[in-house]
């Protein structure tokens, strides 16, 4: 039978060391195995966006030909043109917005050559499940709200209630405000004047806990 361990300070000390190295080293080797498989998950669905936004055919890969541009507050968007033997057929932007009512929003939004909306899909957002949430098909062809076909970086969007031209969501005026700065963002700075973008289109948060027409 082993001689049992004495309880001094210092065996104390031994043994907590131990349990918390076996602790790291395991949290290590789980995130080892299971890193690749999420950041190939995370490139699949971004792949995936980028093909539901762009309609029609292309044969370039648009997540090798993307290119990027800082904004003021750090953040990045991302382009991703689609070509068809070397023809530009549209471009996925990856943009946000921080103006949510429940913080960042991020989107995938199609763009044709002639700057016109061809279709989004929604990639993060923690918006009231109910109201904001359903930015989700809100917006999209056939919706309600539909932004399709629109050309923002010569006419940015705006909800019916700021004197626009687009069904805000039931209830969820400021998740509707966030989301069009979002696509307003992406499609001024995918023509590159970005002077023309105009922040104050966006919403703020509003005090209280749900949002309002």
């Amino acid at each position: 039978m082993g001689k049992k361990l004495a309880s001094t300070f210092g065996n104390m000390l031994l043994v907590l060391f131990g349990v918390t190295l076996l602790a790291s080293t395991s949290v290590a080797y789980v995130y080892t195995l299971t890193e690749e498989p999420i950041n190939q998950a995370r490139l699949n669905k971004q792949e995936e966006a980028i093909r539901e936004v762009i309609p029609g055919e292309f044969n370039n890969d648009p997540m090798e030909d993307k290119w990027g541009k800082e904004m003021e507050d750090g953040r990045v968007l991302e382009f991703y043109p689609a070509k068809k033997n070397g023809e530009t057929v549209g471009t996925a932007v990856k943009t946000y917005t921080t103006k949510g009512f429940s913080g960042e929003i991020w989107l995938m939004v199609g763009f044709l050559p002639d700057g016109k909306v061809a279709g989004y899909t929604v990639l993060e957002h923690k918006e009231t499940p109910g109201l904001g949430s359903k930015m989700d098909v809100w917006f999209v062809k056939g919706g309600k709200g539909d932004i399709t076909d629109r050309t923002p970086a010569e006419n940015p969007l705006k909800v019916k209630q700021d004197q626009g031209e687009v069904d805000a969501i039931t209830a969820a005026t400021i998740s509707s405000r966030a989301f069009l700065d979002a696509v307003n963002r992406a499609a001024t700075e995918l023509q590159g004047d970005a002077a023309s973008y105009d922040s104050s289109s966006g919403a703020t948060a509003a005090s209280g806990s749900t949002e309002s027409n």
